[in-house]
């Protein structure tokens, strides 16, 4: 198995901070709106590099995205600051009707998205964001891994025309991606190649799947693991070509198992290749206050709980292709 060492660990809102202020210095039509949480999404160097291009909204995120998006008509590239559940939940109708109809070249920035959040409790966690945005016409969905890849997302999306969902957090995980790799929107990233079962992962859980696919290794198994840091538009060819290889998938997500990458994965291969799938998700519940790690371990969204997908998806494979196949 391919071995991701790492140096150090960081949160993945401080790698959209460091890009947002790299693509402010690339294109000048780069703006950023933020609801008076500057500090909590990195934002404070773009306001203090670009005073001019910074716009504090306070606490009025419908206007935040009505602003923003009456700024695309000008050429700006407006981004809009706050938590996720702030930046999708509370605006969805604005969202809808503003930014998604006509399909503005609004770039919303949420940071703060699922269990991870911890002690601020359910009615800050939002686990369906992925979902919402992902049904609306016209908007990509980018949840990427680590600081390295919320880093070269921020910067791709300035460049990149029509709305975008960036979705990223607050806890600090494992820095794995390389500094330098470019970021593909659209395109997954083959992480570790295997035959046995595909390990199909997004935002956080991608470290756990690493990590999973590790321990797998030592018992025999050999995981295949993708990143999909685009919910959409989905690397549907990726997804078929490596279920065509190994036969049984796992999703891993933070995120409610309806509506998120897990449906993505089904979807396509129920309409390409049907093959077994297991979700390690949120199950259909809201999070509670706590603990990021202890929260995590509770509703099921570690590498034991993606081990012990792998498991019953393999022997849902044996079920279904017979004795031939080793694990």
């Amino acid at each position: 198995m391919k071995k991701f060492p790492y140096q150090e660990k960081k949160d993945t809102r401080s790698g959209f901070g460091v890009g947002l202020v790299e693509a402010g210095k690339r294109n000048p039509n780069v703006v950023a709106l933020c609801a008076d949480l500057t500090g909590s999404l990195k934002m404070t160097d773009f306001q203090k590099q670009f005073p001019e291009r910074f716009f504090q909204v306070g606490i009025a995120e419908a206007n935040m995205m009505g602003l923003a998006a009456g700024m695309t008509i000008g050429g700006k590239i407006p981004f809009t600051g706050t938590f996720a559940n702030f930046s999708t939940g509370r605006v969805y109708d604005q969202i809808r009707q503003s930014v998604a109809y006509s399909g503005k070249n609004v770039k919303i920035c949420a940071s703060h998205a699922g269990l991870t959040l911890g002690e601020d409790g359910a009615t800050h966690q939002i686990l369906e964001d992925l979902g919402m945005i992902k049904m609306l016409p016209h908007f990509t969905v980018i949840n990427p891994c680590d600081y390295n890849q919320t880093k070269a997302a921020t910067i791709a999306i300035a460049d990149y025309e029509g709305p975008v969902y960036l979705r990223f957090g607050r806890p600090k995980i494992p820095i794995f991606i390389p500094e330098d790799m470019p970021f593909e929107i659209g395109k997954a990233l083959m992480l570790n190649e295997g035959t046995d079962v595909t390990i199909v992962a997004t935002g956080h859980l991608v470290w756990e799947a690493l990590v999973a696919a590790e321990a797998l290794e030592e018992r025999g198994i050999s995981a295949e693991v993708i990143n999909i840091h685009t919910i959409k538009p989905f690397d549907a060819e990726a997804i078929i070509a490596s279920a065509k290889k190994t036969r049984c998938v796992v999703t891993a997500e933070e995120h409610q198992i309806n509506g998120g990458l897990g449906d993505s994965v089904a979807q396509t291969l129920s309409r390409n290749y049907p093959t077994p799938v297991e979700m390690v998700a949120v199950q259909d519940t809201f999070g509670e206050s706590g603990v990021p790690e202890e929260l995590m371990e509770k509703y099921g969204l570690t590498s034991k709980h993606i081990i012990t997908a792998v498991d019953t998806v393999i022997a849902r494979k044996r079920l279904m292709y017979g004795a031939s196949f080793r694990n």
